[in-house]
């Protein structure tokens, strides 16, 4: 039996609040200001609701994850990912930072490419990759992340009309011990699929092969599971070296790191559950120089994480609309808000705060938007101040995902601000109009007319 390696005891702040002599104490302050622009002027300004991103939170965020892994391993290269929000000023603050662009579709490759970014330096991930794109993509000399058998041999037969060969790598899919496993992005490494792309691309001689690239997970809570996928995407290397006298030039960890949301129906808040990124840093840095690579030959270290750099540079705020009383007696407030803009609500028990002052009452409510669809509900229970019609809120760490997931359903999109690092406001994206919602739809002559 193999001794279990030793790892010292830690003691863990809790932040389960205080006691009084009502119970837990409630930890509520307005939020009057975001970097130190007031709410109430950018709401007046822009309308409600609105969005607004923090410049200096997403340098601030991006320097410090980058810092932790460069202090960690002498090569890394973030690159953003594109699909957890795409706007064109978003983006080019990481790629001002030194990000390279990560898609997964021909739409965000062509964002990628509008925004200045280099070919060389945009990964093409995905499982859907027309000809027209591939062709583009090798065009530009982009690396291209081969995710399945139909996509290997389509790129194969388009090598005989490309200027230059293709540079590629292969997604790779793995038991990493949690469960379920991903295993739809890619090839399998347990059994031995991985390995059979691996020697299908070098044996056509017109691929060349560069990179390992996966993608274990999303809002990942195990630092370990990186570490296995470290060890079995560096045994595919060694072999590819030994074996196939190939040598990978990266290694690309995809993302999944979490953010400092709490997820929905977590018994404890993130900030008690979820790893740093020093931590996740120090698990895939330290496994990987442990593999036994020659000081030349260490792999470039990809990493491709989204959620974590962006979700708390995002706010949204609101309005209350109105207060009601349920059938059970539960009070319920409705925001000019709801699931269409804030799709992560089905995921997060996102943080809100009153923007005003407020009286010391609280009470437990329901959050509801304004959508005539029942699961339009923000929080199913949360504890707040009692708020008045026209009163605002701010809800916290919606960076991720909510600008490119969000629906034009009922109600149409709002405005997207910036606040850049001098506290100066920017409008990002405009918010939408009827004539832009009807712009595409075209009318049946035999429709034009009715008469009721």
């Amino acid at each position: 039996m193999q001794k279990e390696k030793y790892e010292r005891p830690l003691i863990q702040k809790m932040n389960a609040g205080l006691m009084n002599k009502f119970g837990t104490r409630t930890e509520y302050e307005p939020v009057k200001h975001i970097d130190n622009v007031p709410v109430k002027e950018i709401i007046k300004k822009y309308g409600s609701p609105v969005f607004v991103i923090s410049e200096r939170t997403i340098r601030r965020t991006y320097q410090q994850a980058l810092r932790a892994f460069r202090t960690r391993y002498p090569k890394v290269q973030f690159a953003w990912s594109y699909k957890t929000n795409y706007i064109n000023a978003v983006c080019n603050i990481f790629h001002q930072e030194g990000s390279w662009a990560e898609v997964v579709s021909g739409f965000e490759y062509r964002k990628a490419l509008g925004n200045g970014v280099p070919g060389n330096k945009i990964l093409f991930n995905g499982p859907e990759k027309t000809n027209e794109e591939l062709e583009l993509a090798v065009a530009n000399d982009s690396l291209i992340h081969i995710d399945h058998f139909d996509e290997l041999y389509q790129l194969i037969e388009l090598t005989d009309k490309m200027p230059r060969k293709p540079r590629v790598a292969i997604r790779v899919n793995m038991d990493t011990g949690i469960y379920p496993i991903w295993d739809r992005f890619g090839f399998n490494y347990e059994n031995g699929t991985a390995w059979n792309a691996l020697t299908k691309i070098v044996a056509s001689g017109k691929l060349e092969l560069t990179g390992l690239h996966c993608h274990i997970g999303t809002y990942m809570l195990s630092a370990n599971a990186y570490a296995v996928a470290v060890n079995k995407l560096c045994d595919l290397a060694h072999n590819c070296k030994s074996q196939l006298n190939t040598v990978i030039k990266y290694i690309d960890m995809g993302g999944g790191f979490p953010s400092s949301n709490t997820l929905r129906g977590a018994y404890l808040p993130a900030s008690d559950t979820n790893p740093s990124l020093d931590e996740f840093a120090e698990a895939i840095c330290s496994t990987l120089l442990q593999q036994g690579f020659k000081q030349d030959e260490l792999p470039l270290l990809m990493l491709e994480s989204g959620r974590a750099l962006i979700d708390d540079a995002g706010y949204l705020l609101g309005s209350v609309l109105a207060n009601k009383r349920l059938s059970d007696g539960r009070r319920a407030t409705i925001m000019d808000f709801g699931v269409n803009l804030l799709f992560t609500a089905f995921w997060y028990e996102h943080k809100i705060s009153p923007a005003q002052d407020f009286t010391h009452h609280t009470e437990d409510m329901v959050l509801y938007g304004p959508l005539c669809m029942n699961i339009d509900m923000v929080r199913e229970t949360i504890n707040l101040p009692l708020l008045n019609r026209g009163d605002h809120v701010v809800v916290h760490r919606v960076g991720a995902y909510n600008m490119t997931q969000w629906m034009q359903f009922i109600q149409m999109r709002p405005n997207v601000v910036l606040i850049d690092e001098k506290g100066e406001t920017h409008l990002l994206r405009e918010a939408e109009t009827l004539a832009y919602i009807e712009q595409l739809e075209k009318m049946p002559v035999h429709l034009k007319e009715f008469n009721l």
